[in-house]
């Protein structure tokens, strides 16, 4: 705000009032063979009150403690368009005012429900706390990646990469060149291929990926946010819902029924970004990932071997089904495919009798000597990273927030979809994809 005055006119404070924080959906992408670190949630800015550990929470009880969010009218406030009244003297000049007067009109503004919004701090920026910390960010801006050097000159020796749409902290500029730390990674990149300053706070929203790690045993997800309102889905502790909405006491994210609202009270919220990655930990996690599929192919040989050698029939909650025949990817879309049909269960891991989306993907590969955990959010960190779904073959499992499946191949996945549908083949892109992981 300009200390000599400030030119306020109604549609201005209109458009100062108007102003929200809202969620943040991206996901990491770029051209780096077939093959990324695995999303660097490591690097996040978290909710500072709602940061709290998980031992210290409660299981969910009757008493969801949040009452529905929304806004009442206050005289010259319209819910919805937050349209300004008692402000005609202003509606059509453009007079200087002085700092007496618009600290006056500006206190003068309050949401009801007990929210008030410090508009002075509004009016000078016009950006959050956390926004403003989005500043300080270098993000990468390239098909691939760009090197991180340890001297501000294309002669430095290579000490790690930070990939298209990554994220580290700015430190000084050089020449050109920004030096950043990032993950165990300090050094230069240049400039050119990079965004800071103003620049980076609104790519910042779009490549940071606003989350809400569940907190409590089961969470309620509803239609409309309020405590009254219909279930339209459970989700299980430590899941990772993308925010979409962030409300007074609510916030929106999508699961596999549909987008819901949770209450604050069971989640905490963060900002993630893509870290850098050092030459030694590219080095030991593709080492990682490799060993990670050459175990899982040598399971599935065994297993197959086994179920052959019993008359390639086993059973599930009393109903036989066939025994996988194969060890690759397409033999796991093959096994699972006869289950399609049968009936999605929360919590469940029966593949006849009825299982949730990653019991499905856990008991499918069970049967294939591959242990995978029961939960979605841990599915995205499990086997070898695939970059985009145009990489990905059979087999695969494909992450989404707060659900999973396994590529069938041709655009589809097969997967425990809802109570409504069952166990069903639909399109891998009919919502935004987190990640994607090759087991075999």
């Amino acid at each position: 705000m300009r200390k000599n005055g400030l030119k306020l006119t109604a549609c201005t404070l209109a458009a100062i009032i108007g102003f929200t924080s809202t969620g943040l959906e991206a996901q990491a992408t770029g051209s780096v063979g077939s093959v990324l670190p695995s999303a660097g949630i490591e690097f996040s800015l978290q909710d500072g009150e709602k940061s709290t550990s998980l031992s210290s929470m409660k299981e969910e009880s009757d008493k969801e403690a949040a009452e529905q969010a929304g806004m009442t009218n206050t005289d010259g406030i319209s819910v919805g368009s937050v349209q300004v009244g008692g402000f005609s003297d202003l509606a059509s000049t453009t007079d200087t005012i002085s700092r007496a007067q618009e600290k006056k009109i500006l206190d003068t503004v309050v949401f009801s429900e007990g929210y008030t919004k410090d508009l002075r701090e509004a009016a000078g920026s016009g950006l959050s706390e956390e926004e403003e910390s989005f500043k300080n960010l270098v993000i990468a801006r390239v098909n691939d990646y760009v090197n991180v050097r340890n001297m501000p000159s294309e002669e430095g020796e290579i000490v790690g990469k930070l990939y298209n749409k990554s994220v580290g902290s700015f430190i000084e500029e050089e020449n050109g060149w920004y030096k950043i730390s990032s993950g165990s990674v300090e050094g230069y990149v240049k400039g050119e291929f990079c965004v800071t300053g103003d620049e980076a706070v609104d790519y910042a929203k779009e490549v940071g990926t606003r989350i809400a790690t569940v907190t409590t045993t089961t969470l309620k997800v509803r239609e409309q946010p309020g405590l009254e309102e219909t279930v339209l889905g459970l989700v299980p502790i430590e899941d990772e819902l993308i925010v979409t909405e962030e409300l007074d006491g609510w916030v929106k994210v999508n699961i596999e029924e549909g987008d819901g609202y949770v209450s604050l009270d069971y989640v905490t919220l963060s900002t993630e970004f893509v870290k850098a990655e050092s030459i030694a930990e590219e080095k030991a996690r593709l080492a990682k990932e490799e060993e990670s599929r050459r175990a899982a192919k040598e399971a599935a040989k065994k297993k197959t071997a086994e179920n052959a050698a019993s008359g390639g029939q086993a059973e599930d909650g009393g109903k036989t089904y066939a025994s996988p025949t194969g060890s690759t990817g397409d033999d796991v879309v093959a096994f699972a495919k006869q289950f399609v049909g049968n009936p999605y269960v929360y919590g469940g891991t029966s593949l006849t009798n009825g299982a949730d989306c990653s019991g499905f993907v856990m008991s499918v590969y069970k049967n294939f000597g591959v242990s995978l955990p029961h939960s979605s959010a841990a599915d995205r960190n499990v086997g070898a990273a695939v970059n985009g779904i145009e990489n990905a073959q059979p087999g695969d499992i494909v992450c989404y927030s707060g659900h999973v499946g396994i590529y069938a191949g041709n655009g589809q996945i097969v997967h425990a979809s809802t109570s409504r549908t069952g166990i069903i083949v639909s399109s891998a892109t009919y919502r935004s994809i987190l990640s994607i992981r090759r087991i075999l």
